[in-house]
């Protein structure tokens, strides 16, 4: 059985016009993809395909939540995953992925899998950089921020105020005012 077989869309069937697929995405389907960042995942997919005589278009829109450990604390928090991406599908003489915005399928195939464009979809909307919301508004109490801060340098403004003025810089200093 090939795996990810309820993302195949057979569009040689359908008649012109628009349809519309709905896909509940859950951490089982990361682990076909060999993908561990997310501890749980809950994203619905809205696809929306229209079958035109010459091509087809696919409209993917998420919406959902994934579970996912901070990058400064590695607290696990739930990150909100919202993104669309637009698709259109010709056909060629063989097939064609290099344009991120339009595939190529060879004349004489009967369907589609957008298992792939939904993974790269999911990945691409998370932020590059994962940080707890409670960090940001500091309500985040852990021992990993703890020993940050107590790690952290210390202000270089206190530091600078501190130091002494070598007293040569002084001389120097009234020789441009002595003019």
């Amino acid at each position: 059985m090939k795996p990810l077989k309820e993302y195949d869309i057979q569009f040689v069937g359908l008649k012109l016009g628009k349809h519309h697929f709905d896909y509940q995405i859950g951490k089982e389907f990361f682990e076909h993809f060999e993908y561990d960042d997310f501890n749980d995942v809950n994203v619905k997919v809205d696809l929306l395909f229209e079958k035109k005589t010459t091509f087809l278009e696919l409209h993917f829109e998420i919406l959902g939540t994934a579970n996912i450990n901070c990058d400064t604390s590695n607290e696990p928090y739930n990150q909100e995953i919202e993104g669309e991406f637009n698709l259109v599908v010709n056909f060629g003489e063989e097939y064609n992925d290099e344009n991120e915005d339009i595939l190529v399928l060879p004349h004489g195939e009967y369907e589609i899998n957008v298992a792939q464009n939904i993974y790269e979809l999911i990945i691409l909307s998370m932020p590059i950089k994962r940080i707890h919301p409670g960090i940001a508004d500091g309500t985040l109490q852990s021992e990993v921020l703890k020993k940050l801060e107590e790690l952290s340098p210390k202000g270089l403004e206190e530091k600078e105020k501190t130091e002494e003025i070598d007293p040569r810089w002084n001389t120097l200093k009234k020789l441009l005012t002595d003019k």
